[in-house]
This record gives C-alpha cells, structure tokens and sequence, in this order.
C-alpha cells in the first residue's frame, strides 16, 4: 500500500485542495495534520464579526470531524508537526514517524507584530485566525477604546467594522496614508476623509514603539512621542509566511517557500500552497490566487499536468460606508487617468504603451469594476 498524501495545515488554502481532488478522485488516502481544531470557516468574515456580533463558533460551517468524514481524510487536529525528513518522506509528530507519497505545506501566516516596548507588549491581539479571535473576542468586547496597528486592508477593515460597533477607533500606520500597498494617495484621502467622518482617527507616517499598562488601561508611545490611551491594541501589521518546516525539509526559502507554475518547492515531492507560498517572487495572500493554486495543485497530483496562471485580478475592500474595488497592477512609472465626482473616484492606470494595466473605483463606480477587469486582461 503507498503512502497517503499528506496536508500540513487546516486552512482555506489546505481544505480548498482537499475539496478539488475529492472531486476529481475519492480514493486517494489523505491525511491532514493541524495544529488548531480543523474547523472550517470563512476566514474573510474576520473582518466584520464585531457589527455582526459573532462569536468565534458562529463562524464555524463545519467542525474538523465533520469535514473529514465529508471528504474522507484522516485529520491529525490540535497536532503539531515537529519535523519533515525529505529523503525517507516521512513527517515526525510527538516522536512518531508518518510517511507521505507527496507532502503539501500548506501552514499559512502568522500575524506580523513589531518588537515593541513597555511592560503591556505580550496584549497585543491579533486577528489572523479563528482560534486568534476565540482567544481575545471577551477582551475585544469589553473595549470602548481600540489602538490598530497597520492601515493596511486588514487593518482598514478592521477599524471601519470595529467602529460601527460602537469602539472608538484609532489607526497608526508608518506611510504616508492608508492602503499604501495597494492604491494611490489620491483615492486613499478620500477614503480616510469617510474614515474621519464616521468618527474614527488615524496617524500616518508614525508608528507605535511602546505599550505601558496605565491606571486608565494602556498607554501607547508612537515615534513621534505622542502618547494614547487605549484599552486594547490590535496589530494588523502584516503577514509573515511559515516557513520553519519548509527550512527544516532543505526547500528553497525567500520571503515565502519558493515554488514553480505546479506549486513545486526546491525538494522532490514537497509542495507549497496558500499564504506560505511564494510564486514569481510574491507572497499573494488573496483567495483568488489560492483557489487557482489549488486547482492547478490538484490537477498536477492527480495527473501530473497543468501550470499555475494567475490573471489580472480584483479586489474588494470591505469598507461598506465607503466601497472600493481594485484590479490589475500599477507602479511609480504608471500614468493615471482619474475622475472625481459625486458617485466616486474612477482611476484608471496605463502603462508606457498606454494600455490599462489596473484600476481602482469607489461608491457607486464600483459596478464599472467587472467592465474594466475585463478590459485589463483583454489589454495584456
């Protein structure tokens, strides 16, 4: 009997493959080895669970048991894997040895949090996972006062949801204005301007260097020495791909684990999949992107076929009281084409040969969204 296939992590990325090759193939043995519950949720509904008022079961759509026996695998949950032997292809969880056929690493992210001062650093939450907001959901509800660290999207996100909740909500990000990896400043002042007015405040060009306990709750420090008081602090401060047992297996390592257009790592029959993984130079931690991957992955299992290609894609930032939705790529050497008007902000970027290469809309222009999506791949 060979040896199963063998999935490292429970994540959107992992359970998106599982889906796609059951479809395909309902014999191949499985195994799925987690370090949390292996629960299935919507990892994006993070976002807005406070206007919501979820608690973290509220998100579970199905309970690690009940996705193994759906899809006819064997899950290892609440276990961590120690370490991976590429040559004898095996894994080694508390001292036991596992074989796989092939191994998929497909571990995820952990949130970023700077190193900081004070005696109230080890508080920072974090919101990157389902088991991150069970453990810090009492703590989040019993704030009036919330600091988020990173105006990033998550962190945008973040602060709009936490501030229809009621909290008092302020940003400090280190650029010179919000959403900085992904959109110009010009759209980006009119969306801290809705910010402002929904009552929610924001530092640019700072970040926080210190966090004290105080009579009042915490006392945040910021580079530029002004101080806030706050009664939590949430660090949306960006992801770091893990990449331990990548290292461990002798994979190529960058910024994430470094795979091919089939999702192959450096080492014979080991795979990267999701926000660990790093293709063509970037860690893309978008669901586009991973259910491609996923598809691309299984196919190349199964058959030993296909090529990863990502087209043109969009994104939506889930601000409600101020839509947004991007597409495509853009760079300092881009042009840009921009209307303001009452419906919103219409911008639109080309490149040197004047073919548009992205956009990005807001309110009511984000129904031409789809349209100009459309002519960014056609233009390509």
């Amino acid at each position: 009997m060979s040896a199963p296939l063998v999935i490292i992590g429970s994540g959107f990325a992992a359970y998106q493959l599982v889906k796609t090759l059951r479809r395909q193939n309902t014999e191949m043995a499985i195994q799925v080895f987690t370090a949390d519950s292996g629960d299935e949720y919507n990892k994006p509904d993070l976002s807005h669970v406070f206007t919501r008022q979820q608690a973290a079961d509220d998100l579970i759509s199905l309970t690690g048991e009940a996705f193994a026996k759906q899809h006819q695998i064997e899950l290892f949950a609440n276990t961590r894997v120690e370490e991976v032997n590429a040559q004898a292809h095996i894994i080694t969880v508390n001292g036991v040895s596992y074989p796989y056929s092939k191994l998929v690493l497909a571990t995820g992210a952990k949130a970023f949090v700077p190193q900081l001062k004070g005696d109230a650093t080890k508080g920072v939450v974090t919101l990157n996972s389902l088991q991150e907001y069970r453990h810090s959901q009492q703590r989040i509800a019993d704030s009036s006062r919330i600091l988020i660290m990173g105006g990033g999207l998550i962190g945008v996100e973040l602060a709009m949801d936490l501030a229809s909740s009621g909290r008092q909500v302020r940003i400090v990000e280190p650029s010179a204005h919000l959403l900085a990896n992904l959109m110009p400043d010009f759209v980006a002042t009119a969306l801290e301007q809705q910010l402002r007015s929904d009552g929610m405040q924001m530092d640019c060009l700072s970040y926080v260097t210190a966090i004290d306990r105080s009579a009042d709750g915490l006392s945040v420090t910021t580079s530029n020495g002004t101080q806030y008081d706050t009664d939590c602090v949430i660090s949306a401060a960006g992801l770091v791909p893990n990449v331990e047992l990548a290292k461990l297996a002798g994979a190529e390592v960058n910024r994430g684990i470094v795979v091919d257009k089939q999702l192959r790592t450096s080492v014979e029959d080991i795979y990267a999949l999701g926000d660990c993984a790093e293709i063509d130079g970037k860690v893309m931690a978008f669901l586009q992107p991973i259910v491609l991957s996923a598809n691309t992955l299984a196919s190349h299992l199964l058959s030993n076929s296909s090529e990863l290609h990502i087209p043109a894609m969009m994104v939506k930032v889930k601000t409600p009281s101020y839509p947004i939705q991007l597409g495509g790529q853009y760079d300092p050497s881009s042009s840009w084409q921009v209307s303001f008007a009452e419906q919103g902000v219409m911008a639109k970027a080309y490149d040197q040969e004047q073919r548009l290469t992205g956009f990005v809309v807001t309110q009511g222009n984000v129904k031409q969204a789809f349209p100009l999506l459309r002519e960014v791949q056609t233009a390509k």
